[in-house]
């Protein structure tokens, strides 16, 4: 057997095929793509889950630990439900129902105070003044 390259074969290899000392660039370089992609696809999935715990953090949701539980829910059981009902608990804004009552409450907890506080000056007054008529 003789070292010469047959006349009809390629002088030249493509870039593609391994050298003799065992290097494969090819696959290299899809071991480093594929390991991109799938840490690409992993902040992007983490991120998309997390969208509805932002938007209630962004918006001040005053349901945004509920909004967090049900992410994770989604998150470890892909049941997508979780996901789209905290979705819809973040983007909807509930009305205040809290605050108007608490301010009635305060107002007539003030009122009956200052009732009170009338009403023991006008039985002080009364007293004082049954107690002049009774000596005068």
């Amino acid at each position: 057997m003789s070292g010469q390259i047959h006349p009809l074969a390629p002088h030249e290899l493509p870039g593609f095929i391994g050298a003799a000392d065992g290097s494969d660039p090819l696959f290299t370089a899809v071991v480093f793509i594929v390991i991109a992609m799938v840490l690409g696809i992993g902040v992007f999935y983490l991120k998309l889950h997390a969208i509805p715990e932002q938007l209630a953090h962004k918006h001040g949701n005053t349901q945004s630990q509920l909004i967090m539980v049900l992410a994770l829910l989604a998150l470890f059981t892909h049941n997508n439900i979780f996901w789209v009902a905290a979705l819809i608990l973040a983007l909807i804004k509930f009305p205040d129902l809290v605050t108007p009552l608490n301010d009635i409450s305060s107002s007539l907890s003030k009122m009956t105070q200052a009732e009170g506080d009338d009403s023991t000056e006008r039985g002080s007054v009364a007293q004082s003044n049954q107690h002049e008529q009774g000596e005068g």
